[in-house]
């Protein structure tokens, strides 16, 4: 299992950690671990359902970055802006 970098980062404002930078499928799963329990959804489980998909070559990085952006700013936790 390879990791599926991203085409640009994503911005996220956690709680726990502050700012984060989300450069990867990997990241982007381990970052989900630290959402909360409130911003853990639907679009949370498609999210990591997509990122773990493109680790194992089933999705593109595009498609898991898609899903974990929708679910980042559904969740409230996307820095825009930038």
């Amino acid at each position: 299992m390879n990791d599926v970098p991203f085409s640009e980062p994503i911005t996220l404002k956690l709680q726990s950690v502050g700012e984060r930078k989300v450069a990867s499928s990997w990241e982007a799963i381990e970052c989900m671990k630290q959402w909360p329990d409130r911003a853990r959804a639907r679009n949370w489980r498609a999210a990591y359902r997509a990122c773990r998909d493109a680790l194992d070559g089933w999705r593109t990085a595009r498609e898991a970055r898609t899903a974990f952006v929708t679910a980042a700013r559904t969740a409230g936790l996307l820095v825009t802006g930038r």
